[in-house]
C-alpha cells in the first residue's frame, strides 16, 4: 500500500467551518520516557521535532457536544504562540499548515484520527469575489 505513516491534508478538510482555541499550548508527556516524578517532553517518531499539543473547539454546526472539542499535535522546536484574540470573540480563532491525520482505534474501539501540524496563525483572509467576474 502506498500509503504509510501520516496522512496529508488540507486544513478546510479537517475544519472546513473553521476551529477556535479553547486551550492553552501545552507540552506532550512522553510517557514511556517520563519517571519518578521527571517530566521529559515527546519528540515526534518521524522527525524527531519536539510535541506541543493545543484544544479547539471545530466550527461544524452539525456536531455533537462531544465531538466539538480535539487535541491538535504541533511539530515545533520551540513551544508555539496562539495567534492574538480578536474582540468581540469569546475564542481565539485559528488555521494550521502542514497538516497530517493519522488514523487510530480508541479505546472504545472506534476509528480515531490524531491531528500533527507544523505551523498555527490567525485565520488568513481571502479577498472577496468581485461582481461579474467569472473563472474563464
Amino acid at each position: 500500500m502506498a500509503l504509510q505513516g501520516p496522512i496529508p491534508v488540507t486544513f478546510a478538510m479537517v475544519f472546513p467551518h473553521g476551529c477556535y482555541i479553547v486551550g492553552e499550548v501545552e507540552p506532550v508527556k512522553d510517557f514511556d520516557a517520563s519517571s519518578n516524578g521527571r517530566f521529559v517532553q515527546a519528540r515526534d517518531k518521524q522527525t524527531g521535532e519536539l510535541v506541543w499539543q493545543v484544544a479547539v473547539m471545530d466550527g461544524d454546526p452539525t456536531l455533537k457536544p462531544a465531538q466539538k472539542t480535539v487535541a491538535v499535535k504541533i511539530l515545533a522546536p520551540v513551544q508555539p504562540v496562539p495567534p492574538s484574540p480578536m474582540p468581540g470573540l469569546p475564542f481565539t480563532p485559528v488555521e494550521f499548515d502542514a497538516v497530517t491525520v493519522t488514523p487510530y482505534v480508541n479505546g472504545n474501539n472506534r476509528l480515531a484520527y490524531s491531528i500533527k501540524v507544523r505551523d498555527m496563525h490567525a485565520p488568513r483572509q481571502t479577498a472577496p469575489n468581485k461582481a461579474g467576474k467569472d473563472a474563464a
